[in-house]
């Protein structure tokens, strides 16, 4: 039926009029009827799109040089659509005023992103949700450099690899920043300071990689504004006037706002005390309310919890956190008590993320020994499971600064040497994020909170190198419990409404191995198969 719809609606329409399918992207060029020279302060082009039953959005246009100006625009209704120009600069004849239809009708590929649509806040705020209301579970790589530094069979190769690990999203930095000075080119984003001015020829070959993203299936996660710099002071999240700031990061959400994203405004900074007015500020001016941005956070510095500040902020549809580098006993309390730990219980609520854990192959900053696949377990589990779960990132220390030879990264000195990217592609760390985004699969993770009384007793850890992380569904019909080291721990099952079937997950490999049934008691001591980190998946039956 929907099929026949489709048909009737592009059959009744003008030959002429464009198609785009539900959740992809419709794009519509305008040509100024002069010149501005200051495009980005010269005229603003908001254009009006009204859908099937009156569903009315907007969206920006952005400049693409000289006086070529253009909208991008996701439907998510299928049927016909309008659309009409209002720009600030009425007397111009090419940017005001000008209308136009098209035709959305349903797609029929398989990529998620197309057929669910992008994702957005549950109705609980925990969680992310496409918009068929499928809940989707962020599983991103940290390729700060990625989008800036790669080739485009480089950047294909890459994004096949991490679609096949079953990853959801990459992290990557939009513009120049402290460890990436220009892109594979040697084009910058932007020039200047007040005022400054964009360069459309970089952000052409950065659309390429944002459609090459959606295509492969994952979603975008830049980092708009990096904000920790160098001596040089080079990102522009500290190089620039708040004004231009927004105006920088509102430039790129109107020309990808459009795509599968979800928006990290700052990278790396510092946002609390008197820096928060500045990026409250940055955030209304760059995602504002009526246009219905994507969700968008912070990307804190580590071991840092600015959200208490940003909790009533419109534009933050999520917390993001950085547990780093480290491998002392205040880094994994911090990882496993802190951080997401707090942050859950901010209301009104959003989901936590750790977009920042340990590194594989990274030298940490304390025994200054090489990050291995243990510790990135460790980390991604401890952040997972000290909240309700929306998903994790994972890193590699070759792959975040695109390294092509072995390299110590620009103006990271005690990181270690970073191999070339492609030799980190398949870490073991790598492959174990596909495990456990296969065995979150597995279950309803969404439900999942974190619940201590799960133990018998909290076992004595000064270190937290082995603290067990307990998290059980909110219908108490299942729990998963994270041991990082100890080969048994003591349970507390009084609570279940009756017998519980335990399975071991090996979080390396994914082998699964049944244990025991279990009757409701105070007391049951869970010894797992082997050595090592294991997860143990309870059931009531």
């Amino acid at each position: 039926m929907r099929a026949l719809i489709a048909a009737a609606i592009a059959w009744c329409l003008p030959a002429a009029v464009a198609q785009v399918h539900r959740y992809g992207r419709f794009e519509q060029s305008f040509t100024a009827a002069q010149d501005y020279a200051d495009p980005l302060a010269g005229v603003r082009v908001t254009v009006e799109f009204i859908g099937p039953g009156g569903l009315a959005r907007r969206a920006l246009a952005f400049w693409d040089g000289g006086r070529a100006w253009r909208v991008r625009f996701s439907p998510e209704r299928t049927g016909r659509w309008r659309y009409r120009t209002v720009a600030s600069e009425v007397s111009d004849a090419g940017l005001h005023g000008r209308t136009g239809q098209f035709a959305v009708v349903d797609y029929r590929g398989s990529n998620p992103l197309y057929r669910r649509g992008a994702p957005r806040l549950s109705a609980n705020r925990r969680y992310f949700v496409q918009a068929d209301g499928t809940p989707w579970f962020w599983l991103s790589c940290t390729g700060w450099n990625s989008a800036l530094r790669s080739t485009r069979e480089e950047w294909e190769d890459y994004l096949a690899d991490r679609a096949a690990k079953k990853f959801t999203a990459v992290q990557f930095v939009m513009t120049q920043w402290r460890a990436g000075r220009a892109d594979e080119r040697g084009q910058v984003a932007f020039t200047g300071v007040e005022p400054i001015a964009v360069n459309p020829d970089f952000f052409r070959r950065m659309d390429e990689k944002f459609d090459a993203l959606n295509t492969h299936g994952l979603v975008a996660a830049p980092v708009l504004l990096w904000a920790l710099t160098s001596r040089d002071r080079e990102s522009p999240g500290v190089s620039l006037p708040a004004s231009e700031a927004a105006r920088l990061a509102g430039y790129m959400a109107a020309r990808y706002g459009a795509h599968h994203t979800l928006w990290i405004l700052g990278g790396d900074g510092d946002y609390i005390g008197p820096n928060a007015e500045r990026w409250k500020a940055i955030g209304r001016a760059a995602f504002p309310a009526e246009l219905d941005p994507r969700p968008a956070t912070l990307h804190p510095g580590g071991m840092r919890d600015p959200w208490p500040e940003y909790k009533d902020e419109p534009w933050v549809g999520f917390f993001t956190y950085q547990s780093g580098h480290g491998n002392n006993a205040a880094k994994w309390k911090w990882n496993a008590t802190e951080g997401p730990a707090r942050g859950w219980k901010i209301e009104p609520p959003r989901p936590v993320i750790d977009a920042e854990p340990n590194y594989e192959g990274h030298l940490d900053y304390h025994e200054r020994k090489e990050v291995g696949d243990a510790q990135v377990r460790r980390a991604a589990y401890y952040s997972l499971l000290s909240a309700p779960p929306a998903g994790v990132t994972y890193g590699a220390h070759g792959i975040w600064f695109w390294s092509r030879t072995a390299e110590v990264p620009l103006d990271h000195p005690r990181t270690g040497v970073a191999l070339p990217w492609r030799e980190c592609l398949n870490y073991p760390g790598a492959g174990q994020m596909k495990v456990l985004r296969e065995f979150f699969d597995s279950i309803a993770w969404w439900r999942l909170r974190p619940d201590r009384t799960l133990l018998a007793d909290d076992p004595p850890d000064p270190e937290f190198r082995a603290w067990p992380m307990p998290a059980r569904a909110d219908d108490g019909g299942f729990a998963v419990i994270y041991l990082p080291a100890n080969p048994s721990v003591r349970l507390n099952l009084s609570s279940f409404r009756g017998a519980v079937s335990a399975t071991w997950v090996d979080p390396r490999s994914g082998r699964r191995e049944q244990g025991p049934v279990w009757k409701p008691d105070p007391d049951v001591t869970a010894a797992a198969p082997g050595p090592g980190d294991w997860l143990l998946y309870l059931k009531l039956k």
